[in-house]
């Protein structure tokens, strides 16, 4: 008896989270499709300039679609008991786990060769920033990032210094506008508050002009050096997420290896 009721626990404890993991996946697949169908909505409630944020989309869409499938398998094979299903879904995690795992391993152990290579992917998109007549994905998701992490360039704000056009530009001296500091502009502005800060600086093909001022008014830290900044934080996250996944899987492997072993519930449904 006590066997049954621990067993009934763990039942619906894995319908109940595996119910909440599926209404996860349909908000993260609506939210990708939001930012592919309705970017310029996405980009006044975020703040950003013009984010396309296509690969985002993407991303946020297969994962919603993964998480959704996850969930589905687990409600159904723990509600119903299904043998077959709780065996697919703890297969689907134990790839999941594995995945993370291998992830963090090579991050770990290529992390010198891998920070050179971001930097020299990021340097050769502010290099040439802004040559183009349109502006492409790749700018835009410079921007945005920029923008929501309050950095400027990759090691530094001088990184934007090899870029064409401020160097061909500098007596007027441009700057990109995704870095800009706006409390720091204000205040070198004298202006208490951002009624009129929109007829400041305006962009201009996505730089903006102060040839007032001497040093430009961004974000003095580098995006790489923000990033190692909050690590601890992304580390934390990760190790939680790889130990609920541990505790799920134990679960799931536990309910499948006790169900009654005469009796397969999918043969109702063949």
């Amino acid at each position: 008896m006590a066997m049954k009721g621990c067993l009934n626990v763990t039942k619906y404890f894995l319908f109940i989270f595996n119910l909440l993991f599926f209404i996860l996946g349909g908000l993260l697949l609506c939210f990708g499709l939001w930012i592919l169908f309705d970017r310029s909505s996405f980009a006044s409630f975020i703040g950003a300039s013009a984010p396309t944020l296509k690969v985002w989309s993407y991303v946020f869409s297969g994962i919603g679609i993964l998480t959704m499938l996850l969930g589905f398998l687990g409600c159904l094979g723990s509600l119903k008991e299904i043998r077959c299903l709780l065996g697919i879904y703890f297969a689907f995690l134990l790839l999941l786990f594995a995945a993370q795992i291998t992830v963090g391993v090579l991050v770990y152990t290529q992390r010198n060769s891998l920070k050179s290579t971001v930097g020299t992917f990021v340097e050769n998109i502010i290099k040439n920033y802004g040559i183009h007549t349109n502006q492409t994905d790749l700018e835009e998701s410079l921007d945005f990032v920029q923008e929501q992490m309050g950095c400027c360039g990759w090691f530094a704000p001088e990184d934007w210094m090899k870029n064409q056009k401020i160097s061909e530009n500098s007596s007027v001296n441009l700057y990109p506008c995704s870095c800009r500091n706006t409390s720091s502009f204000l205040r070198s502005m004298n202006i208490s508050s951002t009624a009129n800060f929109t007829e400041l600086a305006v962009p201009s093909n996505r730089f903006c002009t102060d040839p007032a001022r001497d040093k430009w008014p961004v974000y003095q830290a580098g995006c790489m050096n923000v990033f190692l900044n909050n690590i601890v934080t992304i580390v934390g996250i990760c190790i939680g997420i790889v130990l609920l996944e541990l505790f799920v899987m134990t679960l799931s492997m536990c309910l499948c290896r006790n169900l009654d072993q005469n009796y397969n519930k999918l043969s109702r449904y063949s």
